[in-house]
């Protein structure tokens, strides 16, 4: 039997990543360039594994119901929705900055790390004051900055000409277009409620170490 400090060894982040990589399953994005925390690629039993789940899931809730629909939508949508559903103003987390180190941690989790208390809901001015009345440090031991709020969408400039770009968002949740395309989809397919729309793909966020794939199905 393993004890927990050799289980905890043995089957540790590290010690995983290493045998996706090894087998074939998940890639270190851009390795050959030095690799980047924020992102992975699926090697090609990843990528079987990827396309065999999708499947399964589609079959399932699309083509074994006759109450729904699927739909592919954009990865980059009019900046209008992202302000409409309120992502591009409240879509936020607040974020404290190692000042030695330079990483970047949600401040809830170091603070929930440090201390256990919850501190969802609080403003940056609420935290730092936390902070500093706990003398809360990083992971790393050091001192960290004061917090502040980061917009979680990935911003993207789209236009050909550089000083004529518009600002828009990649999504940051599959189903924002199943929302604004849910009229069109209702009218071309003649449905009647209640139906669903189905959409696998992929969202992005701009969060610490943190790329997301969603797979999501939304009823109506």
């Amino acid at each position: 039997m393993l004890d927990a400090q050799q289980a905890a060894s043995r089957f540790s982040i590290d010690t995983i990543a290493a045998l996706l990589k090894r087998r074939g399953f998940i890639f270190p994005s851009s390795e050959i360039y030095g690799g980047w925390e924020a992102a992975y690629d699926f090697g090609p039993l990843g990528a079987e594994i990827l396309r065999n789940i999708r499947s399964s899931w589609w079959k399932h809730f699309v083509h074994m119901s006759d109450r729904n629909v699927g739909l592919d939508g954009a990865l980059i949508s009019h900046p209008r929705v992202w302000e409409a559903s309120g992502h591009v103003e409240a879509f936020n987390d607040v974020m404290v900055e190692d000042t030695v180190t330079k990483k970047r941690y949600r401040a809830d989790h170091i603070i929930e790390d440090a201390t256990g208390e919850k501190v969802d809901g609080m403003s940056p001015e609420e935290i730092n004051k936390l902070i500093q009345a706990k003398r809360i440090k990083s992971p790393d031991g050091n001192a960290l900055s004061e917090a502040k709020r980061f917009n979680i969408l990935v911003e993207a400039q789209v236009g050909t000409v550089a000083d004529q770009k518009t600002t828009a968002y990649l999504r940051g949740e599959t189903c924002q277009a199943i929302f604004y395309n849910f009229k069109l989809v209702k009218d071309s397919m003649r449905l009647k409620l209640p139906f669903g729309i189905a959409q696998v793909g992929k969202a992005f966020r701009n969060e610490i170490k943190s790329w997301s794939i969603c797979i999501q199905n939304t009823r109506v």
